[in-house]
């Protein structure tokens, strides 16, 4: 034991020596112009190096620089610069005065990949014709990340594409390890800030690197990300992945493929691509399993919310982000104009205010702010719908035009969803035309126009029996009975109506609702914005009164007037029995006089009777 104890007491001293000695020996900045030389051969990128440079021996043979900086040619500010920088090298080669390094390390860097930063390709530069399919020699392949290994700690970068806003990450921690073949393996993390939301994104890769700058490929094997902030729900957006992405430097194309994503509860798989020309184009095609709308979008504003207000204490209205002042004058929608995208999108399922809707499909294609939705359907419950139609922002004023079919579709779901206080249910069957300026809840009640013809089956209106309305006015107003009917609704077997809407007022005509207990007729209106009522109805009641007689059958004749008015969660009626009453009467005594005058025409009272009718 003591002399294995001894020879490694030998070899410390040695290797303390030897240090020493290179130390001593070998000054760092011998190397600094070599380092400048060989960085602009390679990349044509100068190097900048503030201060000495100075040994560090432990844990790792190191040289130590200062600031630095490094600058693409003929670009106005520098691509990277850093705080400090640490070269890990080779010890052996340094006898010889040789330069090996093992690993980059760069602490405090702003990497700025801006308009600013990028190269400038001088006037008189040869220009390689764009069909030419041979290979580059070793020395055009300019920059191939000709790095064994990079560590980056506690940087930032820079990323703005022309004259579009700056995105900065923050806290970025990059380790990178490449062999001889370019393969490389790569570990990253960061957090961008912007418009209060935080984004925290992690990332481990496989990087092929052998065909760079013309081609870039990326193996992602996981890939993490946390989203929160404003206008997103309060739990965040949280999810994982992978996918497969290829760069082609070439066509400036971004390929993402093998997509296995999920965020929160929801998850996707699919392809998706992106062609970087003056306008960009974008393709995608995705597949949903699940799509839950409710926990990865903002919950509805105060406005859009239900009419009943919380009571202090109970929830906490969530403040929307600020408008960003440059974006105060662009018209709405305006992101549409600077890029086509064609995308086709599936989903097993999706839940959207509530509503579950299954086998969803749509396809849609924009071209520089044409958005055209040529297909949007889906199930919703036993029923169906479909959403066709298109948005044009290419003028200052957006306009929207649909074409919504909904077919056996219950009512009483949709009207919950937007927050609609009319207890209302049925199977609806809808075609119409409507068109408007913004896609929104909000703007569709105030702003939009349209027409459509509605059909409504096995209906339930809560609130008001027009069956019981009638029947209770005529027991008043006479000596007729009509059965028990604790009922507090108004049911129909089948209702139809023409809708008209115009900026906020729904005008609906040609009213027709029948059962076994009534038949009715009406026009009216709806302003949807004040939430009122002014609606007219012709009821004939059919069943429910008990016996026989004249005024039941002339009751069940007639159509009784009744208006329902006001606000829809406490609407009024009028309701005119008595003048139908009355008029029945007078009727009655008509036809009787009549009769007695028919039987005595040859007297002069009957005589007298006839001319007075006639005058009636």
């Amino acid at each position: 034991m003591r002399r294995v104890l001894t020879t490694l007491m030998i070899l410390l001293v040695v290797l303390v020596a030897g240090l020493s000695a290179l130390v001593l020996l070998v000054n760092p900045n011998d190397f600094r112009g070599y380092m400048v030389r060989q960085v602009e051969a390679r990349s044509g990128y100068q190097l900048k190096l503030d201060g000495p440079l100075r040994w560090h021996v432990w844990p790792q043979l190191s040289i130590l620089s200062g600031r630095m900086s490094l600058t693409a040619p003929g670009a106005e500010t520098p691509l990277v610069s850093a705080d400090n920088m640490r070269l890990d090298v080779a010890l052996i080669p340094l006898f010889s005065h040789q330069l090996q390094v093992n690993q980059v390390m760069l602490k405090g860097a702003v990497i700025q990949l801006t308009p600013q930063t990028e190269a400038v390709r001088k006037s008189d530069a040869p220009v390689a014709p764009r069909e030419n399919t041979l290979p580059d020699a070793p020395s055009d392949t300019g920059w191939s990340f000709d790095i064994g290994s990079l560590k980056v700690a506690d940087s930032v970068l820079v990323f703005q594409h022309e004259d579009d806003e700056q995105v900065t990450v923050r806290n970025i921690s990059l380790k990178m390890e490449q062999d001889a073949n370019h393969q490389a393996t790569i570990e990253f993390s960061g957090r961008v800030n912007r418009d209060q939301r935080d984004l925290t994104l992690s990332l481990n890769a496989n990087v092929n690197a052998a065909d760079y700058p013309h081609q870039l490929t990326a193996d992602i094997q996981q890939l993490n990300w946390q989203l929160t902030g404003a206008d997103l729900p309060t739990q965040g957006i949280t999810g994982q992945g992978t996918l497969q992405a290829v760069w082609r430097e070439e066509l400036k194309q971004l390929e993402l493929d093998n997509l296995n994503l999920q965020a929160n509860d929801s998850s996707l798989k699919g392809q998706a691509s992106v062609s970087l020309a003056e306008k960009p184009k974008w393709v995608f095609n995705l597949q949903f399993d699940k799509l839950n709308l409710e926990n990865l979008l903002a919950a509805p504003s105060p406005d859009a919310a239900s009419t009943d207000a919380p009571q202090n204490g109970q929830s906490q209205v969530k403040q929307p982000r600020p408008v960003i002042s440059s974006n105060l004058d662009q018209p709405d929608y305006n992101g549409l104009r600077g890029f086509t995208a064609d995308v086709l999108l599936k989903a097993n399922s999706v839940r959207w205010r509530g509503i579950d809707f299954t086998d969803v499909s749509s396809q849609m294609f924009n071209h520089n702010g044409l958005l055209v939705i040529s297909e949007l359907s889906g199930k919703m419950g036993a029923g169906h719908l479909s959403l066709p139609g298109t948005l044009d922002v290419r003028n200052d004023n957006p306009t929207a035009e649909f074409q919504p079919r909904l077919e056996n579709v219950e009512i009483g779901t949709i009207l919950k969803a937007f927050n609609y206080p009319i207890s209302l249910t049925g199977q609806m069957t809808l075609a119409g035309d409507f068109s408007g300026t913004r896609i929104d809840a909000d703007a569709f009640r105030r702003e939009w126009q349209g027409q459509a013809h509605l059909d409504l089956k096995d209906t339930r209106m809560e609130g008001l029996n027009f069956q019981q309305l009638v029947q209770q006015a005529v027991e008043r107003s006479s000596d007729v009975k009509a059965k028990e009917n604790y009922d507090s609704a108004t049911r129909l077997d089948a209702f139809t109506t023409d809708l008209t809407l115009d900026n906020g007022q729904l005008s609906l005509d040609s009213m027709e609702g029948t059962s076994s207990l009534l038949s009715l007729t009406g026009a009216g209106t709806l302003d949807l914005v004040k939430e009122t009522a002014d609606t007219r109805f012709k009821v004939r009641v059919l069943s429910g009164w008990e016996g026989e007689s004249k005024l039941i059958d002339f009751l069940k004749e007639t159509p009784i007037p009744l208006n329902v008015y006001g606000k829809w969660q406490a609407l009024n009626y009028s309701l005119q029995v008595d003048q139908v009453l009355r008029k029945h009467l007078q009727d009655e005594a008509k036809r009787r006089l009549s009769d007695w005058a028919d039987r005595n025409k040859d007297s002069q009272s009957g005589k007298d009777v006839k001319t007075l009718l006639d005058k009636l």
